[in-house]
């Protein structure tokens, strides 16, 4: 379709019995902000169609996230076209009270003895590259705090064996990783909302044509699901109150999730729900009486699944052969809310030891953004604070097997003796010739110090690299 449209050979006049309305969903922290959108619409406009309403740019970084937009450009696009359309004679607008059917039905069925709930994590012969659909269940083979005890940021260094899955990679890649939610979550779903954990069940399209969830067995249990599937640690967005306002009987509990479901409640719902990063589970506690009644069959339209994670691989197979290896900081912060936020995939992964048994985590690998030179003598200037010198672990550890010199990495952290990552590590390759390291400290002396004062002060030596030696510049974290 897009090359089609962009063909230069289409006369102005190709699209002009066409109306048509552009909305475009994207997030202004990118440069390309909407591109497509703002793209497609001026391709149109220029082949004569006939634009039924400015074009609208929903931004995720709103406080209201794309919702702002979308809600006034969708009311002006249905009074347009139900004014260009009539409805047919005996037709009526679907009211926005009446519940649509779910996307699956749920059945439930005897227990099946060969489904287990650690299937999808248990190794297997890799049929092919993994992916997504596929992911290996890769052996973590350490979970290696690098920070103090006493420092307030919990990082870790995390070694996964994928020896047997067919993965490669190499410098600048990334590694996905399918999170879960932690046991003492999913026991508190459950019971809320009146579950058996381990009843199977299995589900079928209500439309014919609807695929199956991917990800998940059939038959599955309830504990399985809730595991492995759904993100009941996000925070929901409107259409989860919308559809739990119509499977609400309460009436207190309806009336509030009307006014979150409302154009003229979304203020009020980005105070409830957005500014404090209120979860999925802690909403559905503030609305006890109508998560305790919702039928099971639309757990899935009501709740997103769990999405992976992506990491910087930090480390070599050349170095590391059959490994990968991360750098993760924790994620935990605090919001109005008494309890702490914690991020679903470091909180989970941090939470593992495989010095207590064998653990297996689902993985696979992406292409990722930076490529390195492949010329030895192209020098590489690396700027990396904090858990950002990830991917310039990979890199230099590639870079120094391969025999290559001319790596020169600023890495910034707090203090020198809490949270320098890799600190023995890099001061070896200094020894030997192969790295020129410049450190920042920001809290070891009265004046905070940081990366950008470092390159400030070695200017001349950076302008010699990239003016004479051609040097490449990666920026990260």
């Amino acid at each position: 379709f897009w090359r089609f449209l962009f063909r230069k050979t289409l006369p102005p006049s190709s699209l002009c019995q066409m109306d048509y309305a552009v909305l475009g969903l994207g997030d202004s922290s990118y440069p390309k902000f909407n591109f497509i959108a703002k793209k497609l619409h001026k391709r149109v406009l220029q082949l004569g169609g006939s634009p039924l309403l400015p074009v609208a740019l929903g931004d995720d970084q709103h406080d209201l996230g794309p919702d702002a937009v979308i809600d006034p450009w969708l009311r002006a696009l249905w009074d347009k076209i139900l004014a260009l359309y009539p409805l047919p004679p005996g037709l009526d607008i679907i009211s926005p009270d009446v519940r649509l059917p779910p996307k699956y039905t749920l059945h439930y069925v005897a227990e099946d003895s060969s489904c287990s709930d650690g299937d999808v994590l248990q190794p297997r012969a890799a049929k092919a590259v993994p992916s997504e659909l596929h992911p290996f269940a890769a052996r973590m083979v350490s979970n290696e705090r690098v920070t103090a005890e006493s420092h307030f940021q919990d990082v870790r260094l995390i070694e996964f064996d994928i020896t047997g899955s067919g993965i490669t990679f190499s410098a600048g890649d990334v590694v996905m990783i399918q999170p879960q939610n932690s046991p003492e979550d999913v026991q508190q779903f459950c019971q809320l909302l009146r579950l058996d954990p381990d009843r199977y069940f299995v589900l079928k399209p209500s439309e014919p044509g609807t695929a199956l969830p991917a990800l998940l067995p059939q038959p599955c249990t309830i504990r399985h699901l809730v595991t492995h599937y759904l993100d009941i640690c996000c925070v929901p967005r409107r259409s989860f109150f919308e559809l739990l306002c119509s499977l609400s009987a309460n009436e207190l509990e309806r009336e509030k999730l009307q006014e979150f479901s409302s154009a003229q409640g979304q203020e009020e719902l980005y105070s409830y729900c957005n500014r404090p990063r209120r979860s999925t589970l802690e909403v559905l506690w503030d609305f006890p009486h109508t998560a305790c009644a919702i039928p099971a069959e639309y757990l899935l339209d009501l709740i997103p699944r769990i999405r992976p994670r992506a990491f910087s691989i930090a480390s070599s197979l050349l170095v590391y052969p059959n490994r990968i290896q991360i750098l993760m900081a924790v994620v935990q912060y605090k919001t109005r809310l008494s309890k702490p936020r914690r991020g679903l995939c470091s909180t989970w992964l941090a939470s593992l030891n495989p010095q207590h048994g064998e653990v297996r985590v689902p993985l696979w690998v992406k292409k990722g953004g930076m490529k390195f030179p492949s010329v030895p003598d192209t020098p590489v200037i690396m700027i990396g604070p904090g858990t950002g010198v990830a991917p310039f672990r990979a890199a230099i550890q590639e870079r120094v097997a391969q025999g290559h010199r001319g790596n020169c990495l600023f890495f910034g952290c707090r203090q020198k003796s809490k949270d320098f990552y890799c600190q023995l590590e890099w001061e070896e390759l200094v020894t030997k010739g192969f790295l020129m390291l410049f450190t920042a400290f920001s809290r070891d002396q009265e004046e905070k110090v940081y990366v950008q004062h470092r390159i400030r002060e070695n200017g001349k030596l950076l302008w010699e690299l990239l003016s004479h030696r051609n040097a490449h510049v990666y920026l990260a974290g």
